[in-house]
């Protein structure tokens, strides 16, 4: 499948009669709808965290929302990506800065991601001592709004969930903005939308601030020898001998303005 597979993922929870389960998920459809919510609004919708209590997504607007989806009865493929987004997030961070966005991790299992389930899955992978992750479900109407918005798709199946392993990047204003797929995806595809969001991908305007989002945008770049993102002071070396090349071209220039002054002047006065 493309994007990595797509990653649809058999995720393995409680077992399901047969009565209950859905037809098989289409990989083609699920890919085609995750890709069409890009751009889509979400709502402003009321969840319950972890701790029980309400977690409003409108509170999380002003900065990049990062969404993980999982269902907390899953023992395969949701804690390997957990884990894998965790190590991520952490290098992320690194390079757009601390507070640059935030992270839900959203139990999509409506009536098995209760908050008990959730804080014990979000010990288990060590998500709440990173500043900025919530972990939160909601009731089954709530949930299947959420979801539709994100463009997620999933099936009860034998065993679990037959479902997309899809991470969704909403920006600050909560719009789809981009849809990363797997359960091992490489550090680059969630950082460079992050990096657009947060930075920008053109100056706003000639302030200082905005000035140095640009610079960060263009310098913080990833180095797949040490799989980090670092930031290249070549562009400063590049506009410091740029200048000085121009200064000294145009000192050259006015030179030979200068001698081609004085030799008509003499010329001049001679005759």
């Amino acid at each position: 499948m493309r994007q990595l597979g797509m990653a649809l993922a058999l995720a393995a929870g409680l077992a399901l009669p047969a009565s209950a389960q859905a037809p098989k998920l289409d990989s083609e459809i699920a890919f085609e709808e995750s890709q069409a919510a890009i751009g889509r609004q979400t709502g402003a919708h009321v969840l319950t965290d972890h701790r029980g209590r309400p977690l409003a997504l409108a509170d999380l607007r002003g900065r990049p929302l990062v969404v993980s989806l999982v269902f907390t009865s899953c023992a395969t493929v949701c804690p390997i990506t957990t884990d894998h987004l965790r190590d991520l997030i952490l290098k992320a961070r690194r390079a757009t800065g601390d507070g640059s966005f935030d992270i839900l991790t959203f139990g999509f299992d409506a009536s098995g991601d209760r908050p008990a389930q959730l804080a014990a899955f979000a010990g288990t992978h060590r998500l709440l001592g990173v500043e900025g992750w919530h972990v939160a479900s909601a009731d089954e109407a709530t949930t299947a709004t959420f979801l539709r918005e994100l463009g997620f798709s999933f099936r009860a199946a034998a065993g679990g969930f037959d479902h997309v392993t899809q991470t969704t990047i909403l920006d600050a204003d909560g719009r789809v903005r981009a849809q990363v797929y797997g359960e091992n995806f490489p550090l680059p595809m969630l950082v460079e939308p992050l990096k657009a969001l947060v930075f920008g991908t053109a100056t706003r305007s000639l302030a200082p601030t905005d000035l140095w989002d640009r610079i960060n945008f263009l310098c913080t770049v990833y180095n797949p020898r040490t799989g980090a993102y670092r930031f290249d002071y070549s562009i400063f070396f590049g506009i410091f001998f740029g200048g000085l090349s121009l200064v000294l071209t145009g000192l050259v220039i006015l030179r030979l303005w200068l001698q081609r002054r004085r030799a008509l002047r003499t010329a001049n006065e001679a005759t």
